[in-house]
């Protein structure tokens, strides 16, 4: 039997030799089956299996792919009711095909006839198909998506790709052609062209499925760019119908480790995104930092988390990414819910104070200050939204000790003695230091009662009076910060606090508080918070290696990522260079130098300023390079040494450049000298 025999072929449609087979396609992030590409296949009685690539042109010349279509999605339709209804199949549309106007009524009789819904049908286009009869083909593809059906451009980039196919026609999803999934672990450029389709999918809500995902480098690798779905050999190779139980069955590979935690190598991974994935990646950059830091896109799906939010939450990072903050955080999510939207919106929310559910049912609840603030591209739309999360729960136990003890209160008031007063248990203020006077030009006896509120900031009266209200309900103590119109009109801003004093039937009786000026407090930090994003930003961007200790132990609190890079090496806080096993250095003339000789410990151990000095450096690896080490003590305003700092810069190849150099001229001069007579 020939497979050049038309009518050999037709007969072997209606014998239905022509069968489907199914991959698996699985959810990258946790493993969990999605659904089924269809692949057909031709059981040949004398060839056995034979591949789609040898028989659909056969069908296409001879005007056959309407009836192998028509069959072969009724063997499907029909294989899918041993199928869970949430599972999709994909079957991939021809180029004939979509120029067969038909193609969408055969498609709906074939489902109709087998009771299976539409809605859980995705038709996979090529870009090459989207070339010629483009008419015909959005006709086509739009009756299909009318219908219910999904569709999903295939092998994207690797035909003629056009953003208009994309603009025009209504797919849900973008596949990743296999080709750049294969290389893209050993190849820069591929890795970059992987990580812009995706990008792309993700710029335009398209969900993204990545073809050839053959091992677990090529899966974690397609997380951390965020694609959604894989299908691959990892996953299985396809099988016919009747192994669809074992696939069910299958557990399928999840990542175990959180990509952003992975070896240097995976570093430059993280940069090769597109703008909108950018900002998202940075979180690895501040994986140290004590704040909890994380990226959420406008469907409220976290795209990055870094360690400390992670550890917050009790969960590791993998377990965020790609899932709904209402999914994750389910308690805290109605509480934050109005912030997120003001931010996708455009409007930050900085300071607020959310109570956060402990995981041990024994635990407290913890009370964390949380930051929304809008993270916009370069068109100024908003793209997402950057969270950061400090943990405040020791700040506000000890707080709220010290309220809970009227002998604590007194203490408070007696340290922060600013403007002391009482009130009853209906709030109305009972008395009030005379110095109330001298702050805000009102006699005591029109401060009294709710006489007060007249020197607030008219935007302060809702909010202070909700925060009243509330303490005077539940007892809570008050701490809350308004401004008050000073005599000479200007405005002041104050910290009020107060704790309830009960008698022996939990009653209260009275509130005792006091009246502190923050004013200049709040402006310093202000001014000192503005001050530390500059010198940070200023001591990450040097080109110069920087390492700071303190005095007199000499170990190490701070360092910047270019003298990571020089040294080749991390730079480990809290140890001394005597504590450093890797640090290994020697003089020009090839003297070990010893820990106490460095220019660092010299400055911090003798007060010395050097000038820079030439080391031969041995690297973690082995390599050996010039570094040239500049070092002065830090001093406090008494001269006292405090610690020091040391700037690297890399020499090496200027020194080495200058040796062969110098030798070069060397031996020019030996060539140059006369013979000896």
């Amino acid at each position: 039997m020939s497979l050049d025999d038309a009518n050999t072929f037709r007969r072997a449609i209606e014998n239905r030799e022509i069968v489907p087979f199914f991959q698996p396609l699985v959810e990258l992030r946790t493993g969990r089956l999605r659904g089924f590409e269809v692949l057909a296949r031709w059981q040949h009685p004398q060839r056995g299996l034979v591949l789609p690539d040898d028989f659909i042109p056969l069908a296409e010349a001879n005007g056959l792919d309407g009836l192998l279509t028509g069959n072969l999605l009724r063997s499907v339709f029909a294989a899918a009711k041993d199928i869970p209804e949430h599972l999709t199949l994909s079957v991939n549309v021809s180029l004939t095909q979509l120029t067969d106007r038909t193609l969408s009524r055969h498609i709906c009789s074939a489902a109709q006839e087998e009771s299976f819904s539409l809605s859980r049908l995705i038709l996979e286009i090529t870009e090459s198909a989207l070339i010629s009869n483009t008419h015909h083909v959005y006709f086509i593809a739009n009756e299909l998506k009318k219908q219910g059906a999904r569709l999903a451009l295939d092998d994207f980039g690797t035909g003629y790709s056009s953003l208009r196919h994309l603009q025009a026609l209504p797919f849900d999803e973008l596949k990743i052609d296999a080709s750049f999934v294969r290389s893209m672990t050993q190849a820069k450029e591929t890795r970059k062209i992987a990580a812009a389709i995706i990008g792309l999918g993700n710029s335009l809500d398209l969900v993204t499925v990545a073809e050839g995902v053959e091992d677990h480098e090529h899966a974690e690798m397609l997380l951390w760019l965020g694609c959604e779905f894989g299908q691959g050999w990892l996953y299985g190779h396809a099988v016919p119908a009747d192994e669809l139980p074992s696939l069910l069955a299958a557990k399928f590979f999840t990542p175990s480790v959180d990509p952003a935690a992975k070896h240097a190598d995976a570093h430059p991974l993280r940069l090769e995104a597109l703008p909108t994935l950018r900002l998202a990646q940075l979180h690895a950059i501040y994986d140290g930092v004590p704040v909890g830091l994380c990226f959420v896109d406008r469907n409220l799906r976290y795209v990055s988390v870094n360690k400390r939010l992670a550890e917050m939450h009790h969960l590791p990072v993998a377990a965020h990414l790609g899932r709904n903050i209402a999914d994750v955080m389910p308690s805290v999510f109605p509480e934050c819910a109005p912030y997120l939207f003001r931010a996708l919106d455009g409007e930050a929310s900085t300071g607020l104070e959310i109570r956060y559910p402990d995981p041990d049912p024994c635990s407290e609840k913890r009370t964390c200050l949380i930051s929304y603030h809008p993270a916009r591209d370069e068109a100024d739309e908003v793209i997402g939204v950057s969270i950061s999360v400090v943990d405040i729960t020791q700040r506000k136990r000890a707080e709220d000790a010290l309220a809970e003890s009227e002998d604590h209160y007194r203490h408070t008031v007696e340290l922060n003695p600013q403007i002391p007063w009482t009130a009853a248990a209906n709030g109305m203020i009972l008395d009030v230091s005379n110095r109330a006077e001298v702050l805000t030009g009102l006699t005591r006896e029109q401060t009294l009662g709710d006489g007060w509120l007249q020197a607030l900031h008219p935007d302060d009266l809702a909010r202070i009076g909700t925060a009243w209200s509330h303490a005077l309900r539940s007892g809570d103590p008050l701490d809350t910060e308004y401004r008050v119109r000073r005599v000479d009109g200007v405005w002041r801003w104050m910290r009020a606090r107060a704790s309830p004093r009960r008698d022996s039937e939990k009653k209260i009786i009275r509130w005792y508080g006091t009246l502190e000026d923050i004013d200049d407090h709040k402006k310093a930090v202000e001014a000192l918070r503005s001050s530390e994003a500059r010198l940070q930003a200023v001591f990450e961007a040097v080109p110069v290696g920087i390492v700071i200790a303190q005095a007199p132990d000499g170990r190490i609190v701070m360092s910047n990522p270019r003298a990571e890079d020089i040294l080749h090496r991390p730079v480990v806080h809290d140890q001394t260079i005597e504590e450093d096993q890797q640090t290994d250095a020697s003089y020009a003339n090839g003297n070990r130098i010893q820990p106490h000789e460095y220019p660092l410990a010299r400055a911090i151990l003798q007060g010395e300023t050097t000038n820079a000095e030439e080391v031969l450096f041995q690297r973690s690896d082995g390599s050996k390079a010039w570094l040239s080490l500049s070092a002065a003590p830090i001093r406090t305003p008494d001269n006292q040494i405090v610690g020091g700092v040391v700037a690297i810069q890399d020499i090496d190849k200027e020194k080495r450049e200058t040796q062969r150099l110098r030798d070069l001229a060397s031996a020019a001069e030996f060539k140059q000298e006369p013979l000896a007579h």
